[in-house]
């Protein structure tokens, strides 16, 4: 089922003129209302007067996570603040989050766009949405939630964990969408097996899932384990948060870009060069119609490539191919965006640790796990073991209050940890992704 005809199946032609009409607006809009993007147009040498096609686009500064942290926390806002009636936040590299905005309008789109994503994944009104994102700062449970609500089904917020719970509520409720990370749903695969569920014998019929890297391998085995139909899901904070790009459940074979209200291009990651579809690159995206917190062509450090061809499903928006890595060395351990950086920022503000560390992921069973190995100085690794539990302990915490997600820590004696002469590798990331 296509949620909105109109527009989710316009001839190329209309569509592009849709983009052009708004991406001018943006640029006019953004240009008077933010400083900071004033000032790199100006740098650039470029004015909203000059944007006149879409290939004007590529004219355009790029935006980055950089400008996102000098701007912290609202400085890139394009309303007035008391039109903004939202705030979520993801991680950043320093420890300071991304803090994104939206207004009512902003609110409503989201849902617009939510509601399309579990449309073209399967899901219809009257569905029993059960939602096991995190709700919070983090986009994704509210996005979900405001796009099942629009869609007519029936929303359980149950947010994540506790997963014997979450399966008496699937049974008891009667679940039939069930919307969380990749990872979580081999988790609950896992749990029901040990409680003796048969996963059959519930009323679940598809997943959507995003929030990390997953493979093919894996959506085979979701959908083996469960039973059900798994579709991947795409989004990012920056741009909207969830409900960028979905899969449709016709195909599944890369996911629909709703491009009247994101243009999407493929750059080169090295030069910043615009690349033709078809070919792979790092991800682009301009927001088109978001109004407190607009984006132009901002670097998600997503590899991907444009699928231009048409889909069977009758959208006629170009697809990206499944995200097959990144750009940058930041790792996504269930849900939760993690960079090296942070983990150095908290190890190098405790005494007694070296500044030498290396980062060890793993996936036992259906979650991923991380490992934190850290040299520790010749005294404190000589020292009663009591110590050495307590600083280990210290370190743990420390790294949960900041990213808010476990790890293991493993210490170990001074010049254990391989040195580089040139870039360090911080990361081993052993899952098969």
């Amino acid at each position: 089922m296509i949620w909105n005809k109109e527009f989710e199946t316009l001839p190329r032609g209309e569509l592009e003129a849709l983009q052009l009409e708004r991406l001018k607006n943006l640029v006019e809009r953004v240009y008077s209302a933010v400083p900071y993007y004033r000032q790199k147009m100006d740098e650039a040498g470029v004015r909203p007067s000059d944007i006149k096609t879409l290939k004007d686009l590529a004219r355009l500064p790029f935006t980055t996570k950089e400008d996102l942290r000098i701007n912290y926390p609202f400085g890139l806002f394009a309303v007035p603040f008391e039109k903004v009636i939202r705030i979520h936040a993801s991680s950043g590299t320093t420890g300071k989050p991304t803090v994104v905005g939206y207004t009512k309008n902003d609110i409503d789109s989201w849902a617009e766009l939510m509601a399309r994503t579990l449309s073209a994944g399967g899901a219809y009104k009257g569905d029993v949405v059960h939602n096991a994102y995190g709700y919070g700062l983090f986009t994704g449970g509210l996005g979900a939630h405001y796009g099942a609500e629009r869609l007519g089904a029936a929303v359980i917020p149950i947010s994540g964990g506790n997963t014997k719970r979450q399966i008496m509520i699937m049974q008891d409720f009667g679940s039939t969408v069930l919307m969380c990370t990749p990872s979580y749903a081999l988790n609950i695969a896992d749990v029901m097996k040990e409680m003796g569920v048969d996963p059959l014998s519930l009323k679940l019929r598809v997943g959507l899932f995003g929030a990390e890297p997953w493979s093919e391998n894996m959506r085979n085995e979701i959908e083996k384990r469960l039973g059900i139909k798994a579709i991947d899901i795409f989004g990012l904070s920056e741009v909207m948060g969830p409900g960028v790009a979905s899969e449709c459940i016709e195909e599944q074979k890369g996911l629909h870009v709703f491009e009247d209200y994101f243009i999407p291009e493929i750059i080169n990651p090295e030069t910043g060069e615009a690349l033709p579809n078809g070919e792979q690159g790092e991800l682009v995206f301009t927001t088109l119609t978001k109004e407190a917190f607009p984006v132009i062509r901002y670097r998600s450090k997503d590899i991907s490539r444009l699928i231009t061809e048409p889909c069977s499903c009758g959208r006629t928006f170009y697809r990206m191919q499944r995200i097959t890595g990144r750009t940058d060395d930041m790792l996504i351990i269930r849900g939760v965006n993690v960079f090296p950086s942070q983990i150095e920022h908290v190890l190098m503000g405790i005494k007694g640790v070296e500044p030498h560390y290396q980062i060890i992921v793993d996936r036992e069973g259906a979650l991923d796990v991380m490992e934190v190995q850290v040299e520790v100085s010749e005294d404190i690794f000589s020292d009663k073991v009591k110590a050495l539990e307590g600083l280990g302990k210290r370190i743990e915490r420390e790294i949960k209050d900041l990213l808010g997600t476990t790890c293991r820590i493993k210490l170990v004696e001074p010049k254990t940890i391989q040195r580089s002469e040139g870039k360090a590798k911080r990361v081993i990331d052993n899952r098969k992704l």
